[in-house]
């Protein structure tokens, strides 16, 4: 078995405090974090921090915010068990711990000078938002940009005032579609594959980054492959099974690797022969 080598501060949980909690669905809050002044804090795009309740336990959340914005950083937390419920009734001034930022996050570097094919599914859109903003606060570093969300109903939409204004900016491209006509909704329906054979691009300055259900994977990956986007410029972000965030538990081991150290973002032609990647 692979041996994860750690550090005492992965271990340290820092005390953090609630600044703001929005919510955005019914079943998703976001809430803005801030650490202690003597406390710094410096993420990717596309990593993820160890959130801890005392009493309750400890669970891996995506950062969806871009670290350009350097006061706070914000988490998108969606209810759907005993921990998050926990989380969803703390108020403005609370107090959580944070172990982090873990993981590699999206290839920024790379994505510099080239155009990029931003592609999310539901709650995928969480932390790929952390790299959208940091895009376009770093707008000239990168060509055209293209965002394409797909949600299952208009109600499950997150963000939905951001998404209005990327979808009025002229350096942005924007497009969204619903799983199932909706009553008012008078956008694309059907699945987020059939946006991508309509986007203009050119394949070999063209990265791709999709965040999202893991079903979705293989047909998204299908359809940038029929654009002639090489597999080395198509990344995938893995957040699944996550725990420790240490590669300590092996709840998200795919063979030899571990989400939470060697990813949770990777590149297509690394996991493409890894079974049960995508």
């Amino acid at each position: 078995m692979k041996t994860v080598a750690v550090s005492h501060s992965d271990y340290q949980v820092k005390r953090a405090r609630i600044e703001e909690i929005t919510p955005l669905t019914a079943l998703e809050k976001l809430f803005r974090i801030v650490l202690p002044e003597d406390e710094a804090f410096d993420h990717d795009p596309g990593q993820f921090v160890e959130v801890s309740l005392f009493g309750v336990g400890e669970a891996p959340i995506s950062i969806c915010s871009s670290p350009t914005r350097l006061d706070s950083f914000e988490l998108c937390v969606r209810r759907t068990g005993r921990f998050t419920a926990a989380l969803h009734r703390l108020k403005t001034g609370d107090e959580v711990g944070i172990r982090g930022p873990f993981g590699v996050g999206f290839p920024v570097i790379p994505l510099q000078g080239n155009d990029v094919l931003l592609i999310a599914g539901g709650l995928g859109i969480a932390p790929l938002r952390s790299l959208i903003n940091y895009i376009i606060d770093n707008r000239r570093d990168f060509g055209k940009v293209d965002i394409l969300l797909g949600c299952r109903d208009p109600e499950s939409m997150l963000f939905n005032g951001e998404l209005a204004c990327w979808e009025q900016r002229i350096d942005l491209n924007f497009g969204c579609s619903i799983d199932h006509a909706a009553p008012a909704w008078e956008g694309n329906v059907g699945l987020i594959t059939a946006l991508i054979p309509g986007v203009n691009l050119d394949p070999l300055k063209t990265f791709a980054i999709a965040c999202g259900p893991p079903v979705m994977y293989r047909f998204v990956v299908e359809e940038l492959l029929k654009k002639k986007i090489p597999e080395a410029q198509i990344y995938l972000s893995l957040e699944r099974h996550m725990k420790c965030g240490l590669g300590k538990c092996g709840h998200c081991q795919i063979d030899n690797i571990y989400c939470c150290q060697d990813g949770p973002v990777f590149r297509f032609d690394q996991i493409n022969r890894l079974k049960g990647a995508i």
